[in-house]
């Protein structure tokens, strides 16, 4: 089976040969052909080079074995063309110097088209990559979810509490809905956009929405997130929702219809999926620490991921997150080795059996 429709079948819960696996920041820091590219350029300037970014996307494909690319950009670059002012400072990371504080704020950001702004380079890397690629494996696309793109501009940067973005949904919720409709608008434009410049498959990256209580993630985002999958899903293209710290209103990111729902290090893959619903695929979820363990406890880490995956149709295996950049290469490129090895109709038939048992252990 071909590595890209291994993937895409994957992500329909389609039965497959053997797990697909790819990484979030597969392209990065860890790999010191990026960091010759990162030397010369700023991360803003490779996202606006479409050259330069599908090189980036490009180099981790041969180099791990994994089954799908995802374009190298950024989830914060759609802010620009909106009318925020972004930098990445060195030793501080993304900082917006025009942060939204109030109503009128949130009403000076433009409604943009990603075909007529600096969105276009992505959307054209895309192509390229797309062109180079030829199938072999599949190409993801992405963007920020409504919640995640929010703090940032109203924070004006990370947070760890979250005090601006999360008083201002409280105190001001009509200021709340009027950005979370921008921004979904804007968000499912790009995502369609990017579908029709060539991904195969497109991810809602709401990182950050695990800040907020199950219940305020429903009432406050979900909306928005539910809007998004609907647009993208009118493609008949599979996407995939995903947010760290999410463990608890799992159910809640599968009720926006995505085709998988990721689930980070935090929840038991089996108790996730159980959550999810096993209609629905899952991505995921290695702590992506495990990678600087000694390869025999990376393996068992691996091999415990993929027993609660059970060999069921419909799995995705990723990290938790992303990769950290001094993650060494050598044993990502055997994680991809240890998953595409592992033999899932054996995994099968143990989750089998152990389900027969547990029925007739309630018969009894």
């Amino acid at each position: 089976m071909e590595r890209a429709e291994r993937f895409l079948r994957a992500c329909r819960s389609e039965a497959v040969d053997t797990t697909p696996v790819w990484f979030m920041r597969q392209a990065g820091r860890y790999m010191p052909e990026y960091r010759a590219i990162r030397a010369k350029h700023t991360l803003l300037d490779i996202i606006a080079q479409p050259e330069l970014a599908a090189e980036v996307t490009l180099q981790p494909i041969d180099a791990l074995g994994v089954d799908a690319a995802i374009i190298f950009a950024d989830i914060l670059p759609p802010l620009v063309p909106m009318g925020m002012d972004l930098e990445y400072a060195a030793g501080e990371g993304p900082v917006l110097h025009n942060p939204l504080r109030s109503r009128a704020d949130i009403e000076r950001l433009r409604d943009i088209d990603p075909h007529d702004s600096q969105l276009r380079s992505t959307l054209d890397a895309i192509s390229i990559v797309r062109n180079a690629l030829a199938d072999k494996v599949a190409l993801i696309g992405f963007a920020g979810g409504p919640f995640t793109l929010a703090s940032y501009a109203i924070e004006g940067g990370s947070s760890r509490n979250y005090q601006r973005t999360k008083t201002l949904m409280w105190s001001d919720p009509d200021a709340w809905f009027l950005l979370m409709r921008k921004l979904g608008d804007l968000t499912a434009a790009y995502l369609v956009a990017q579908i029709e410049a060539g991904a195969q498959c497109v991810q809602l990256f709401d990182s950050w929405g695990g800040a907020l209580s199950p219940h305020d993630y429903e009432r406050f985002v979900m909306p928005t997130v539910r809007h998004i999958v609907a647009e993208v899903r009118k493609t008949n293209t599979p996407i995939i929702v995903f947010g760290t710290a999410t463990g608890g209103m799992l159910d809640i990111l599968a009720s926006a219809g995505s085709d998988v729902v990721g689930v980070d290090w935090r929840m038991d893959l089996a108790r996730g999926w159980d959550l999810i619903g096993h209609d629905r695929a899952v991505q995921g979820n290695l702590d992506p620490i495990a990678l600087f363990a000694p390869l025999p406890e990376v393996e068992a880490q691996v091999h415990r991921v993929l027993r609660a995956a059970g060999g069921r149709p419909g799995h995705i295996f990723n990290l938790g997150h992303g990769i950290l950049p001094e993650t060494p290469v050598d044993t990502v490129r055997a994680v991809v080795e240890m998953v595409h090895g592992w033999d899932r109709t054996a995994a099968a038939e143990e989750t089998q059996a152990m389900l027969a048992a547990q029925a007739a252990h309630v018969g009894a």
